[in-house]
């Protein structure tokens, strides 16, 4: 599912500092990073039903100002998006994120 604008209603990012570290360290992807994926149209975003057992999660495929290709796996509470993990995209989700963008153009 392709969407414009789906935080439009969130107010921010809350995040644990050590998923932030882990994923520093296991993907060398900062924060401002996984941050910036959410802000740069297109951006695909779907339910995670296999990873929800105790809260909703969803994943995000989108792309840095540096035009790097992110996975976001991530949860909302209350207005604030917090992040669980996030890596570079896999060659499969790079296609999905090419067809997504391919159907905005």
């Amino acid at each position: 599912m392709t969407l414009l604008d789906p935080f439009a209603s969130l107010t921010g990012f809350d995040w644990d500092s050590g998923n932030s570290e882990k994923n520093w360290r296991a993907h060398a992807v900062t924060r401002a990073e996984a941050e910036e994926a959410f802000g740069n149209a297109p951006v695909v975003v779907a339910e995670d039903v296999r990873h929800s057992q105790d809260e909703p999660r969803l994943i995000l495929l989108g792309r840095t100002n540096a035009d790097r290709y992110l996975f976001v796996a991530f949860t909302v509470r209350e207005t604030r998006i917090r992040i669980i993990s996030v890596r570079s995209m896999s060659l499969r989700e790079r296609r999905r994120y090419g067809d997504a963008r391919s159907a905005e153009a």
